[in-house]
């Protein structure tokens, strides 16, 4: 993530937890007549929030020697698809011992800056139609595509041919967004980037600085705000990281300029201020505030996950996993970091499946320092 120099305030300033809840949330949120609503997923019991400090103990490394490792998604039976943004290629790798298969190149992907082959999505009906999905920058643009996985073909020849369900994203050298994932609804969901050009955050027509809801065959998706419309909300600088909580409500990380870092409940046609506010809106009701913010040495913010209560979030300038544990629509206690500086960038964290995290360093992005056995794939139990 680029940005200018943090002035050495900033460096200097205290993580704050934003007062009160955000006026945001999952469609309808919590409880509300609207939770029914096609606009989103609806949210299950109440659940109960979590000690206000947690723990993490890192348990194992699954595998090593990833090139910039960038997307993961969990296939039925735990195995991971795992993006490499600047080979465009997919590999699977296994749950149970971490062997690495290539599985094939994605064509069409033009990496450079920021841009690649980022974020990895299976499709819901993958157990019948095998499809996964993928973003990644062209010459020309972002998109999101599906491609066949046969599993049967030999190992490298696996990916059948882009289908673009969705194109036209702009592309930059940086903040191209990138994190695709379907929801409870089984719609799915895209976190792009506004390219450095930040009028396009405030700009409802353009697919940059938003994030984004569609059927699987990439059209608008029942109950968006407009109907005509991919666009579920705006005014986002760069979202990476997406993750629904355990009552259906949609969380994003956003990477602030040089001031702050967000975490971001997710409302349907809500405006999140950027460029005309990063961080706290200062009461302005045109905006919804984050539930969390950070001072952007001490997180730069990229893939986010849902487990035991909280969301965890993984930094990359930061160089930590964050844990903001939740009481309905907002955080019960200050963030907590762990793991600080001991495996240099964090790029992606998805669940495990039994409570614990897969956590995925960034180290060969160019930005990092590699050490040797960088990237890796690191197994934790959280708490």
């Amino acid at each position: 993530m680029q940005r200018r120099s943090v002035t050495s305030v900033l460096a200097a300033a205290s993580l704050l937890l934003a007062a009160g809840c955000s006026s945001g949330g999952a469609p309808g949120g919590a409880g509300s007549a609207a939770a029914s609503s096609p606009g989103g997923p609806r949210p299950s019991a109440s659940v109960s929030a979590p000690p206000a400090k947690g723990s993490v103990t890192v348990t194992g490394t699954l595998t090593t020697d990833l090139t910039s490792p960038w997307g993961v998604a969990a296939l039925p039976g735990g195995d991971l698809l795992v993006s490499s943004r600047d080979t465009g290629k997919v590999w699977r790798v296994a749950a149970d011992g971490g062997r690495k298969t290539e599985l094939g190149t994605v064509p069409g992907v033009a990496p450079g800056g920021e841009g690649g082959l980022l974020g990895l999505a299976v499709a819901p009906s993958y157990g019948r139609d095998h499809q996964v999905y993928a973003y990644f920058t062209t010459e020309s643009d972002n998109r999101v595509a599906r491609m066949l996985y046969d599993e049967k073909k030999p190992a490298g020849q696996q990916l059948g041919a882009p289908d673009t369900v969705l194109k036209g994203i702009p592309k930059g050298t940086v903040h191209n967004g990138g994190r695709i994932a379907f929801g409870p609804d089984k719609m799915l969901y895209a976190g792009t980037g506004e390219t450095g050009d930040t009028g396009l955050a405030q700009d409802r027509k353009s697919l940059g600085g938003k994030i984004l809801r569609m059927t699987p065959d990439g059209q608008p998706a029942q109950g968006n705000p407009d109907a005509g419309s991919v666009v579920y909300s705006y005014g986002h600088r760069n979202v990476q990281g997406l993750a629904w909580d355990a009552e259906g409500r949609l969380w994003a990380a956003e990477f602030g300029q040089n001031t702050w870092d967000e975490l971001n409940l997710i409302e349907p046609g809500k405006n999140y201020g950027w460029p005309e506010v990063e961080g706290k809106g200062r009461g302005d009701a045109r905006f919804v505030d984050p539930v969390a913010q950070w001072a952007t040495a001490d997180a730069s913010p990229s893939g986010i996950a849902y487990a035991e209560g909280s969301i965890w979030m993984a930094g990359l300038r930061g160089e930590r996993l964050w844990r903001i544990p939740l009481a309905s629509r907002q955080a019960s206690a200050p963030p907590q970091a762990f793991l600080k500086g001991e495996y240099g960038r964090l790029r992606t964290v998805v669940p495990a499946g039994d409570g614990g995290l897969w956590l995925v360093t960034s180290n060969t992005d160019g930005r990092g320092e590699p050490k040797k056995g960088d990237d890796r794939i690191l197994r934790l139990k959280v708490s």
